[in-house]
C-alpha cells in the first residue's frame, strides 16, 4: 500500500485549470520532488493532498484511506500531514518554543510537559535550542524556516510537504534549510518537495516530477529525469536551468 496516492486529479481556479488529471504515488520514506516552471501546479498539488484545497475530479488516499471523501475529518486528516509554505507564518507573538507546541497542545491535546519536552528535543536537533525563547522577529530568515520545519515536525506528521522552502531566502541562508531536509530524508521521512533547488533535488530525491501545464509530463530517478530527459518540454526546462547557472 502506497503512503500517498493520486489518482485523477484535476484542479482549476475559474477558467484556469490548474491540475488536468494528476497521477501520483509516493511509498514509505520516498522523497519525490516536484519540478517545474512556476505556475506549472506544484504549489496547487501540495495544497490539495493537504486539503486546502478541494479537488474538481479525482481521488487522494493516504495509507490507503481515501481522505478527499465527503464528510471527512479534514482537521484529523492535517494532524497526519505536515506542510511548510515559503512564507514561515510564524506567530509573531509566541517564542519559538511556544510555536512549537501550540500544534501539539492545542491539535494532540498533548500535556505541556510532554509537549515541551517534544519541541525541545527537535530544535536542539536542528540547532536552535539556544532560540527557544527568542521571538520570530529576532531570528534569520533561514532559522524562522526551520523552526516552521520544526513545527510540523512536533506534530510526528506521516507525510511532510514543502512547498518551495527555500524561495524566500537569501541564498547564503538556503544551505542551513536545506541540511534540514536532507537529514529528514536520510532519517526516512516520506516527503513530497516543490522545489526549483535542481541541484538539492538531483541528491536528494528517489525521484522526480516534471510537472507541465498541470500534467506529469515526466517521472524517473533523478539522474535519468537531470542527465538524459525524455521529454522535448523537459530538456528545454532543463536547458534553461542549466544556462541560468542553477545546476
Amino acid at each position: 500500500m502506497s503512503a500517498l496516492a493520486l489518482e485523477g486529479v484535476h484542479k482549476s481556479f475559474g477558467a484556469n485549470e490548474v491540475l488536468r488529471g494528476i497521477d501520483l504515488s509516493l511509498e514509505e520514506e520516498e522523497v519525490v520532488c516536484l519540478i517545474g516552471a512556476s505556475g506549472s501546479g506544484k504549489s496547487t498539488l501540495l495544497r490539495c493532498v493537504n486539503l486546502l484545497e478541494p479537488l474538481d475530479a479525482g481521488r487522494i488516499l493516504l495509507h490507503g484511506e481515501e481522505i478527499t471523501r465527503r464528510g471527512v475529518d479534514v482537521n484529523h486528516i492535517r494532524q497526519r500531514i505536515g506542510i511548510v509554505f515559503q512564507a514561515f507564518n510564524l506567530f509573531p507573538h509566541m517564542t519559538v518554543l511556544r510555536n512549537v507546541m501550540l500544534g501539539p497542545r492545542e491539535a494532540l491535546k498533548l500535556g505541556r510537559e510532554e509537549a515541551e519536552a517534544r519541541a525541545l528535543e527537535l530544535l536542539g536537533r536542528f540547532g536552535l535550542a539556544d532560540r527557544r525563547d527568542d521571538y520570530p522577529d529576532r531570528l534569520s530568515g533561514g532559522q524562522q524556516q526551520r523552526v516552521a520545519i520544526v513545527r510540523a515536525l512536533a506534530m510526528r506528521p506521516q507525510l511532510l510537504l514543502l512547498d518551495e522552502v527555500t524561495s524566500a531566502l537569501d541564498p547564503e541562508l538556503v544551505g542551513e534549510v536545506l541540511n534540514v531536509i536532507r537529514e529528514l530524508a536520510e532519517g526516512g521521512m516520506t516527503m513530497l518537495i516543490a522545489t526549483h533547488e535542481m541541484g538539492f533535488a538531483r541528491e536528494v530525491a528517489s525521484r522526480v516530477c516534471f510537472l507541465d501545464a498541470g500534467l506529469i509530463l515526466e517521472e524517473g530517478p533523478p539522474e535519468e529525469i537531470f542527465s538524459h530527459p525524455k521529454e522535448p518540454r523537459t530538456r528545454q526546462f532543463l536547458e534553461r536551468i542549466v544556462q541560468a547557472g542553477r545546476l
